[in-house]
């Protein structure tokens, strides 16, 4: 979280250590997308999205469960006309809710995210921004300096980092500084099903201009600039070698635009589905979850990779992460 709460803390601690629960909800909300990112999986298979009706039952079966957020992504969560109400309906439950957004209908909807803790907006670079997601910079910048002091807790700018952007990291980080946000960093996921040369245009391949890049991100974030991701995962991503233990299965439920239950992002292999009610496709799956995670690879999302590290009590990744 943005701020440290000692009971909140609790609650995860008491949810995911003693219970063994998933302590957040990560939910695909719908399949439409206001881009067409080639890097992007999601909006060309869009499938069926839930009801609203249905979504308000997974919630209760949710905070029923024990969890205690909800973060709301994919493919573009502000072209869901109910959104209001499914932020307001997890709020109204206790939950914290959190949301990922391209920003490209931010300032139009602001005033449907009353209910909103945590936001986050897709901003992959500076002078390279239009290039990857079709879009002029200055069209996103200017709805994140309208909108970002009606918010309850700061807005964070991600960025994956790819072979676009190269150029673009020290710039978007003083960018951040200069208007009063936060960012984060994540190298780019090649995802199966994205044509070869995608990747060959966006993927990292200048593999020491990318390790000096990360060098001077770990510099920056020792001088203070609001930098959320710890040393432990900067360090990690510059040599791109998995150096923890992944626990997502215990922090993490993830739904997606139809109600399956998947292992997370990158197994997209279905576990069940809400209509079976959580808990039971929870405990039915523990074995199968368990041998996904045995034979992943790893990949390094930096949600799953931090959450990794505080699982298993990494000290600075406790001290200085402060993001859900």
């Amino acid at each position: 979280m943005s701020k440290f709460s000692p009971t909140i803390a609790a609650r995860a601690v008491w949810q995911m250590r003693v219970r063994k629960r998933p302590f957040v909800l990560s939910h695909a909300i719908n399949s439409r997308c206001n881009m067409s990112c080639k890097f992007c999986e999601y909006w060309k298979d869009p499938g069926q999205e839930m009801s609203l009706d249905s979504i308000f039952k997974m919630l209760e079966d949710a905070r029923s469960f024990g969890i205690g957020v909800y973060n709301a992504w994919t493919v573009e969560p502000l072209l869901r006309d109910d959104l209001p109400q499914i932020l307001k309906f997890a709020k109204d439950l206790g939950m914290i809710t959190s949301l990922i957004t391209n920003g490209k209908l931010l300032e139009k909807r602001i005033d449907d995210l009353k209910d909103l803790d945590y936001l986050s907006v897709s901003v992959d670079g500076t002078k390279s921004y239009k290039e990857i997601r079709g879009v002029d910079l200055d069209v996103l910048l200017n709805s994140i300096m309208n909108v970002k002091d009606k918010l309850k807790n700061p807005l964070l700018m991600n960025c994956v980092i790819s072979g676009k952007n190269l150029d673009d990291i020290e710039e978007l980080v003083q960018l951040a500084q200069d208007i009063g946000v936060k960012i984060s960093f994540e190298p780019m996921y090649e995802f199966k099903g994205i044509d070869d040369d995608v990747w060959a245009s966006m993927g990292i391949r200048e593999m020491d201009k990318y390790r000096r890049t990360i060098d001077r991100v770990i510099e920056m974030k020792k001088q203070g600039y609001p930098i959320i991701n710890s040393i432990s995962y900067l360090s990690m991503i510059r040599d791109l070698k998995k150096r923890f233990n992944c626990h997502v299965n215990n922090f993490i439920l993830d739904v997606t635009v139809d109600g399956s239950i998947e292992n997370c992002r990158v197994h997209r292999e279905p576990l069940g589905n809400i209509n079976e009610g959580i808990a039971t496709v929870w405990k039915r799956s523990r074995s199968q979850q368990d041998e996904v995670t045995k034979n992943c690879e790893g990949c390094f999302f930096f949600g799953y990779v931090e959450n990794s590290m505080m699982y298993d009590m990494n000290l600075e990744v406790m001290r200085h992460y402060e993001w859900m």
